[in-house]
């Protein structure tokens, strides 16, 4: 299944870390060349220090003392070419190697650290957004699912967006949300809603009682830990129920953007004439959960999102024209969808992206009759 998350070096970052490693050789070669091409008053043998010192960047300790080493010997050769006496010039330059080799090993050893200490933090990310944002399948009944996740924050694995799909009898259920704000505390108030759908999703009788389990569980966390900056969070909320042995789709809104429905190369969103109040903001106001059913059948897509995807702007600050796009991909293979849309933001947004995005692809096969 695509989906958004971004993990491991790509092929850039590999090719860059390959050319570093190769650099410190090439400046010994290019200087040593220079060197002897040139008259005896041209001297570059002075920049055989650069090689320990780039050495540091990528080569561990061992690999610069030896690239260092190869540094000083090239320096030697070079004198001997000459037919050079064993000047103090020459013991000066090889100590100015030496003493630059034993920086760059030290150099290379705090980057070393540094490096075990991210690849730990980087395993316990993971291992959080495994728990947190457990990866969907591909499949879920008879219905297919596309994802794209992207966190706003630079390295980020998970952000205030979060997403969950669970097969109970009888149907599918799906959530989609988004919390408000940034940072540590709307990732904890989303780990929160999303331990309250896990915990009431197979008992909840309908969307509605969901719904209000959610604004319960956040407000025993609340109570249980009023420090807590989730308490004091909202989240908007689309719930979606797919029965078996049914073309009908159920949905409520608790304050989040409409899906887009496509049949055919219809492309709309759900209507919600009296969508709910978002997760945590019920008790400012008297209202009921209104549940909306539209027809959702074999080669039929449902395309969920937050609005990281609807409130992209441009330079202009023009918001991103989600539905016509999705008109224009009403073609495409679904799985293309994901990709194109993650792109397609990217190189629209003025400065890339700026928020957490997710957005949820459902397709009910044309096999699924």
């Amino acid at each position: 299944m695509p989906d958004g998350h971004r993990g491991g070096p790509g092929a850039a970052a590999r090719t860059q870390f390959n050319l570093g490693r190769a650099l410190p050789f090439l400046v010994l070669a290019l200087t040593l060349l220079a060197d002897l091409i040139t008259p005896d008053r041209e001297r570059f043998d002075r920049l055989l220090v650069a090689a320990p010192a780039l050495a540091a960047v990528t080569w561990s300790v061992r690999g610069t003392i030896g690239i260092g080493l190869l540094a000083m010997g090239a320096r030697m050769g070079l004198s001997l070419t000459r037919g050079e006496p064993l000047a103090p010039e020459l013991v000066a330059s090889e100590t100015v190697l030496a003493a630059v080799t034993a920086a760059a090993a030290w150099v290379s050893h705090v980057r070393a650290r540094y490096e075990q200490d991210l690849r730990e933090v980087t395993a316990v990310a993971e291992l959080v957004q495994r728990v947190v944002l457990r990866p969907l399948p591909a499949r879920l009944g008879r219905f297919d699912l596309y994802l794209l996740y992207v966190a706003a924050a630079a390295k980020a694995r998970i952000g205030g967006d979060f997403y969950e799909a669970v097969r109970v009898p009888g149907a599918v259920r799906i959530m989609l949300g988004d919390v408000q704000g940034k940072g540590l505390g709307a990732v904890e108030t989303a780990s929160v809603l999303l331990g309250a759908f896990r915990a009431a999703v197979n008992d909840a009788t309908d969307l509605a009682v969901l719904a209000d389990r959610l604004d319960e569980g956040l407000a025993r966390y609340g109570a249980w830990d009023p420090d807590s900056d989730a308490a004091e969070r909202f989240a908007t909320v689309v719930l979606v129920e797919l029965p078996d042995g049914e073309d009908t789709a159920r949905l409520l809104s608790c304050g989040h953007p409409a899906p887009l429905l496509q049949h055919g190369a219809d492309v709309r969103p759900v209507d919600f004439p009296d969508p709910s109040l978002p997760v945590n903001l019920a008790g400012l106001a008297d209202s009921r959960h209104r549940i909306e059913e539209v027809r959702f059948g074999p080669g039929d897509r449902l395309l969920l999102y937050t609005d990281g995807v609807s409130e992209t702007r441009d330079r202009a600050g023009t918001f991103y024209p989600l539905e016509p796009r999705m008109r224009r991909w009403a073609t495409e293979p679904a799985g293309a969808l994901p990709e194109l849309l993650h792109k397609d933001l990217t190189d629209y947004g003025a400065g890339g992206l700026d928020d957490d995005v997710a957005a949820l692809l459902v397709v009910c096969p044309p096999e699924a009759r």
